[in-house]
């Protein structure tokens, strides 16, 4: 009988910000973290943003972070089923993980049911009031003509400017994201009117950084996943209750 039958969830790894050293560095505890739950994980959900930056050129994809794929081939190789995200960062996945790994690629929202409970997943990016640039941003990134004209670019200076870009960004500088009150969580809002449609135990996010755990009503949360650069921060559902937890010696706030 298997004694696989735990989820776990985590979200904005960000591997390759920071620096070689820094993202090798938090590599190490990435596949630390993988290799303390691979012998109980049923599924694992990577909920985006794993990569700082991800483009897959026909024969190429961008070298490194050999350790935290190894660590994915060893549980995949023992049964665990994987699901990666596109996140904002990383949307550019095609079928190399699929290829290699046996994973699916989630584009957008996931909809589950494990153990009677019903969850809502998504990275999180684009959802909610407000935003409208990026909104039209995303979806130019995704359409297959920007995909297209950047395989144009060859690697050395399509990743190039890519990593110049990240340099910039907030996960970078390792800047924390401050809280909202819950209202005004954008999140927090986009649950509430997709509850009206539909009924979830479980709304799950990345892509704010935060690790949040907010009750929307009696019957659901909300769960932002955090990210590793602060936090070190996932989700386990035991088939019961899904529970916010850190690895390692990283608070959760």
């Amino acid at each position: 009988m298997s004694t696989r039958k735990k989820l776990y969830f985590a979200s904005d790894f960000h591997l390759g910000t920071g620096g070689y050293a820094e993202s090798r560095k938090r590599e190490d505890r990435i596949v630390s973290w993988l290799d303390s739950i691979k012998t109980d994980a049923a599924e694992l959900f990577l909920m985006g943003d794993v990569f700082d930056f991800w483009f897959e050129y026909k024969t190429v994809v961008p070298k490194g972070y050999i350790r935290f794929l190894g660590k994915l081939a060893e549980l995949t190789d023992a049964g665990v089923k994987l699901y990666l995200f596109k996140g904002n960062h990383d949307m550019w996945m095609f079928d190399y993980f699929e290829k290699e790994l046996g994973a699916t690629i989630i584009s957008n929202e996931l909809k589950i049911e494990r153990g009677g409970k019903k969850f809502f997943l998504h990275h999180g990016d684009g959802l909610g009031p407000g935003d409208e640039f990026y909104k039209v941003l995303k979806n130019f990134f995704r359409s297959r003509f920007c995909q297209w004209l950047f395989a144009r670019v060859h690697p050395n200076l399509g990743v190039g400017i890519a990593n110049y870009w990240s340099t910039h960004s907030r996960i970078s500088n390792q800047k924390k994201d401050n809280p909202k009150p819950g209202e005004q969580e954008w999140l927090v809002t986009f649950c509430k009117e997709e509850l009206q449609r539909n009924f979830y135990d479980y709304l799950v996010f990345g892509h704010r950084h935060l690790p949040l755990d907010i009750e929307l009503n009696p019957n659901s949360r909300y769960i932002n996943l955090g990210e590793w650069v602060n936090y070190s921060t996932y989700a386990e559902f035991d088939g019961n209750t899904l529970l916010l937890k850190s690895f390692g010696d990283k608070p959760i706030a």
